[in-house]
């Protein structure tokens, strides 16, 4: 049996109707599950003002204790139209001089004042731009490692699936290949991880811009991936945008990966997976290299001496604070949250005061920007992990 739905404009017309037939208030009350004193107040709300009386009234106070007063926030505007240059903190203090015997109100106040009536002109920020870092050849084994996805294709059971590669630069030697689901960076996070653990740690690593690798949105470009390379000690290799023979070497063994792997694709991620594996093995001990006068790559290339461990918490001891962002990505100082990245979430970053009022945030060894006691948000300075010069070419 469905539920009865009733509502309480319903229920009150009800109410008053069967008073006006003449029954009375305390058994009519009793029935409906209300007081004399509401239904007294219902009947005298009819009484006066019919049947709107009946309706829901607003619950709204009808004054806001906290409300800017209408003459100040005319004297507000009287300031920014006589100097229109002027900000919220340089008007609160103008206010405190010419009114000294009222309460200043707060310099978010006077900014939201001037916001309401469009008199707050909003800077855009500069979004980033990647551009590419310096890059180097490796002249060892681990020297550099090159990473990227080949390609998505489509399996037999039309899953698509995502190639993720690793190399290492000098020998050729073909790390890992593994078909994902995905690029999303927890996928990527296993693979490197377990590579790490097999192989070691490089020096440094050359991708491209892409996610999971670079955040296109974040400071920098610095993906969550990124920085635990850094952590690790792990130098980052970005190619110039529209430029992938810089990332040639790698490059050329997708066009081979392909053609041995994926024409036609397996049916399923296990029957793909199986291939590649096959594929890494003939890749490595039994396909000869000119450019390595004939060798394999596995007769080139041996394990780093740099072995994986879990990154240990970075040290500040030439800043003022270290502070732990949170998993939002903020920096909280007292009852400030100012905006950094959540590239960084849960990361330790320094904070050194370098003028007066202005904070530098650092990050490792890498300067990221600057706040100050106005902007809830780090600003981006210079960039660490822009070239002065980027190749072209892959470098030899």
């Amino acid at each position: 049996m469905p539920w009865n739905e009733c509502k309480p404009m319903d229920e009150r017309l009800r109410f008053v109707a069967r008073l006006l037939e003449g029954e009375k208030m305390a058994p009519l009350c009793r029935e409906f599950g209300i007081s004399r004193v509401t239904g007294y107040k219902i009947f005298d709300r009819y009484k006066e003002c019919g049947l709107d009386g009946l309706h829901d009234r607003s619950k709204a106070p009808y004054r806001q204790a906290n409300k800017l007063p209408f003459q100040v926030e005319r004297a507000i505007l009287g300031i920014k139209k006589e100097f229109p240059t002027w900000g919220a903190p340089k008007i609160r203090d103008k206010l405190i001089r010419e009114y000294p015997m009222i309460p200043p109100p707060a310099v978010s106040t006077i900014h939201a004042a001037l916001d309401r009536h469009g008199l707050v002109k909003r800077r855009r920020r500069r979004r980033y731009k990647a551009s590419g870092t310096p890059l180097s050849a490796a002249h060892a084994p681990n020297g550099l490692w090159c990473a990227d996805y080949k390609g998505e294709f489509q399996l037999g059971n039309r899953q698509y699936c995502y190639p993720l590669t690793i190399t290492d630069d000098r020998s050729r030697y073909l790390l890992a290949c593994e078909g994902l689901e995905s690029t999303k960076s927890k996928f990527a996070f296993s693979i490197f991880e377990r590579t790490f653990r097999e192989f070691g740690l490089p020096a440094a690593i050359r991708t491209d811009n892409g996610i999971p690798f670079a955040a296109p949105w974040a400071m920098f470009g610095l993906s969550r991936l990124a920085v635990w390379w850094l952590r690790l000690g792990i130098r980052l290799q970005r190619i110039k945008p529209g430029k992938p023979q810089q990332n040639g070497r790698h490059e050329r063994m997708h066009l081979t990966l392909k053609n041995e792997t994926t024409k036609p694709a397996s049916f399923n991620f296990l029957q793909q997976q199986e291939r590649f594996e096959d594929f890494i093995r003939v890749y490595n001990h039994e396909r000869p290299y000119q450019a390595l006068g004939g060798a394999y790559p596995a007769e080139i290339y041996t394990p780093s001496a740099r072995r994986y461990e879990p990154p240990q918490d970075p040290e500040y001891p030439f800043h003022d604070r270290t502070i732990r962002v949170t998993r939002c990505g903020r920096l909280c100082l007292g009852n400030r949250k100012i905006n950094l990245s959540t590239a960084l979430a849960e990361q330790l970053v320094g904070i050194r005061e370098v003028d007066d009022q202005v904070w530098q945030v650092s990050f490792l060894e890498y300067d990221l920007g600057y706040f100050d006691r106005d902007q809830d948000r780090v600003e981006p300075g210079p960039n660490p992990f822009a070239p002065d010069r980027v190749l072209t070419m892959c470098p030899e």
